[in-house]
């Protein structure tokens, strides 16, 4: 049974192979090897909901992803969640376009009647990469370290913006910013 579903941002390939490399980095520690075991993909969640019909999200992103162009990222900083998941993440520079972006989002997602939860409603969201999930406790500061000898910053473009269900992670659809071309 799904446990839910998210929007995601997906990124351009060379940007996705450095978010990789980190999420090898700490699973060959034997530290955190949860998103590669749920088969997840390197990405900025704009949007979760255990609750919603797919087929009508798919027309709101298909529209807006036709609208938007490729956007330039740049992960500056590593970072935690205060919550029970112990993530361990890669922070983007929260420019004006990521924002705006998002709020774009939230906006086509609210005229079609979704609420948008309080952890991605515009004013409270923080947009990050998850690299580890589900760190023991006791191992965070090693992943902190570990982590810290990325070469940062890395950068990028957000390419495809997609939904998911979970967990086990399946994209139910993807779209290419700037396209109405499914990927």
């Amino acid at each position: 049974m799904s446990e839910g579903y998210a929007i995601e941002l997906y990124f351009d390939p060379a940007l996705e192979n450095q978010v990789l490399k980190a999420w090898n980095v700490v699973a060959r520690r034997q530290i955190s090897t949860h998103l590669i075991e749920i088969e997840s993909r390197p990405h900025i969640t704009l949007f979760s909901s255990p609750f919603i019909d797919p087929s009508k999200l798919e027309n709101i992103v298909k529209g807006f992803a036709s609208k938007q162009d490729p956007l330039p990222l740049s992960f500056g900083s590593i970072g935690s969640l205060p919550n029970d998941n112990n993530v361990l993440f890669l922070a983007p520079t929260p420019t004006l376009p990521l924002l705006q972006f998002h709020f774009q989002l939230c906006d086509a997602m609210k005229r079609e009647g979704i609420e948008i939860g309080e952890e991605y409603r515009p004013d409270s969201w923080i947009p990050f990469c998850p690299v580890a999930e589900e760190v023991p406790k006791n191992r965070m500061a090693e992943a902190f370290t570990v982590l810290r000898d990325l070469k940062l910053p890395v950068t990028g473009y957000a390419m495809d913006i997609g939904l998911v269900e979970y967990s086990p992670v399946r994209e139910l659809f993807s779209f290419v910013l700037g396209s109405s071309v499914e990927s």
